[in-house]
């Protein structure tokens, strides 16, 4: 198995954040897998294999010239410096959550994601911003915020230029290129490009709404969502028109409103090439095009599979869970 980078933390979880290691006390038995770090060669040539055992070390642990220890994952490659480290990765391909919060009962895998969650239920926000005093549950949180004041973008995409304020949003966007989507999910096999999205969609098959609203108690699966939500009770419009200062509550409605001013039309139709300002005024034109194939009769969608003709683009994505079995013809799929 070939070796992953090395890397010394993975949620952000400490070796005093996780259950004792022993198979006893703890429900996962780990593989540990120790990588000799590249160091230079010792003098002493008797010394063989780029390492030497420490006989005073319990189980297979391998000590390095440099004096530390390299742990690798034995699902994956990944490597990480700290036993701990490992313990709490493995659990990623486990799907162990040790961790369970008190008010809710969710589980996590690890001590510091949870720390993080009850934070939700106790509205605890430590991280202020210097500059405004607006306050946040995480850190990370505050150093997007930061960037707000000072506008650093120092992560550019080495593909399209675009740049980034912080190094995670970079590599999510990387992505975008790659098509890479590593994280499915287990329920319907739908692929995801980030862990994030993929617990996001996750809500939609279990209903999970781990965000309330602390004024009327109405709860949400996306903390944004919660925050755009929250507005209705704050009467809050951060998103300001630069040409004639009307404000919205959501981003989304400020780009729409942008089109009035400057003209343009992104969403063309595939069949008449007519072009609009909204995507949801497109849909709604579309459908003048699937009425008229009811009289016409024409069937432009064909299967692949079987060569079966279907006049709505619909009819033909049911009609293809026949051939490969993921799901049931629906009801209301007609031809």
């Amino acid at each position: 198995m070939g070796k992953g980078p090395i890397t010394s933390a993975d949620c952000e979880v400490g070796e005093d954040d996780i259950t004792s290691e022993s198979s006893e006390d703890n429900p996962i038995t780990v593989k540990v897998h120790p990588i000799p770090s590249r160091a230079d060669p010792p003098s002493n040539p008797s010394i063989q294999g780029g390492s030497f055992h420490d006989h005073s070390s319990v189980g297979n642990q391998h000590t390095t010239y440099g004096g530390g220890e390299t742990f690798q994952c034995s699902e994956c490659g990944k490597c990480f410096t700290r036993r701990g480290t490992l313990t709490a990765h493995q659990r990623s391909h486990t799907g162990e959550r040790p961790f369970s919060c008190p008010e809710c009962g969710k589980c996590f895998s690890c001590k510091k994601i949870l720390i993080r969650h009850q934070r939700i239920h106790t509205g605890e926000k430590p991280y202020s911003c210097p500059e405004c005093g607006k306050c946040f549950t995480q850190k990370s949180g505050l150093i997007r915020h930061e960037s707000v004041h000072t506008g650093a973008k120092p992560f550019s995409c080495s593909v399209c230029g675009k740049c980034f304020s912080m190094k995670v949003t970079l590599t999510k966007h990387e992505k975008i290129h790659t098509g890479e989507k590593p994280y499915p999910c287990s329920e319907c096999g739908k692929c995801f490009s980030s862990g994030t999205n993929l617990v996001r969609h996750q809500r939609s098959h279990t209903g999970d709404r781990p965000y309330p609203c602390s004024e009327c108690g109405k709860s949400f699966a996306q903390k944004s969502y919660l925050v755009e939500h929250q507005r209705l009770h704050t009467g809050d419009h951060p998103f300001s028109c630069s040409e004639c200062g009307k404000c919205f509550t959501q981003k989304s409605h400020l780009v729409k409103h942008k089109t009035s001013h400057t003209g343009e039309k992104p969403f063309a139709c595939s069949v008449c090439g007519k072009c609009f300002t909204q995507k949801s005024v497109l849909v709604t034109h579309e459908r003048i095009h699937t009425h008229e194939r009811v009289h016409t009769g024409e069937k432009p969608y064909s299967c692949s599979e079987c060569g079966k003709q279907f006049s709505k683009k619909y009819s033909l994505i049911c009609h293809l869970g026949s051939h490969n079995g993921t799901a049931a013809p629906l009801s209301g799929c007609g031809s």
